[in-house]
């Protein structure tokens, strides 16, 4: 029975589409204001999506902001995933004191609620991506190191990796040959369940002016501007909400997917600290 991909996988590969095509697709200039037309109606004449507080046209500015906002979630995951995957696999074939030390210096992180540290790393660095991106690799890491540990745990007294040992591999080659191969799909299964997460998380902290700056546009960022107008105009202001709720859930709904297809034999753990939404 040949495997077919969850259609969660093809929904998060129209948004990728969507993020890199975007400023391709825009009917009008995202960062044209005309304070006459400001804060128009969804299906106005030429403003599909209505206006924001400036006059500019709500659709095209959702559309361009779809790369960065996508790319403040992407590239978190993808620098903690591997950092985490390098930091688990060495404390799970260390020995006992690599593993005290560096599993005890992650659970410093854990003390900090995810959101709190993330703002506290933002605030140290200049607004704009380097911030979202470094902040959120330093509350993702730890998840995904015990993920990558809790694998390199199940199998370091596995028969192939004695045989590789007695056969005169060292260390690094065990690691790289025999443990990297098998933690890999358990990180990318779950590091594709955190994406939602860290999209929710860099649109909170351009929410917050920590994040990518205006003038462009973010849907975070987005969401601050149209604040204002929630009383007056609420049907245009949730729009930036709306849309990170459906990439949140669409990547959600890939992760979980995933996870039961490659769970196989054994659970792909979620870290405690994680599900109680760091």
């Amino acid at each position: 029975m040949s495997w077919r991909p969850p259609l969660s996988a093809y929904a998060a590969a129209a948004l990728l589409l969507l993020a890199v095509a975007g400023p391709l697709l825009t009917p009008d200039d995202p960062d044209a204001g005309n304070l006459r037309e400001r804060l128009l109606a969804p299906g106005s004449a030429g403003h599909p999506l209505g206006t924001d507080t400036q006059g500019r046209d709500v659709l095209s500015r959702l559309l361009v902001a779809a790369g960065p906002s996508l790319l403040g979630g992407l590239l978190p995951v993808a620098v903690a995933t591997l950092a985490g995957g390098l930091l688990g696999i060495a404390a799970g074939l260390g020995g006992r004191t690599t593993e005290n030390v560096l599993l005890r210096a992650l659970d410093v992180l854990y003390a900090f609620p995810g959101v709190l540290l993330a703002i506290t790393v933002a605030t140290v660095l200049r607004p704009g991506l380097l911030a979202t991106v470094v902040s959120l690799s330093v509350v993702l890491t730890p998840a995904v190191t015990r993920v990558a540990f809790t694998e390199v745990r199940r199998i370091r007294t596995a028969a192939f990796l004695e045989a590789a040992r007695v056969s005169g591999a060292g260390a690094a080659s065990v690691a790289v040959r025999q443990v990297a191969p098998v933690v890999a799909p358990v990180l990318l299964v779950y590091a594709s369940s955190l994406v939602g997460l860290a999209v929710v998380y860099a649109a909170g902290l351009s929410f917050l002016g920590l994040g990518v700056p205006p003038p462009a546009a973010e849907w975070g960022a987005m969401l601050d501007e149209l604040r204002p107008s929630l009383l007056t105009r609420p049907e245009v202001a949730v729009l930036p909400a709306v849309t990170i709720l459906v990439v949140s859930v669409v990547f959600n709904c890939l992760g979980e997917a995933l996870r039961r297809r490659a769970g196989g034999g054994h659970e792909v753990g979620r870290p405690p600290a994680v599900e109680a939404a760091r």
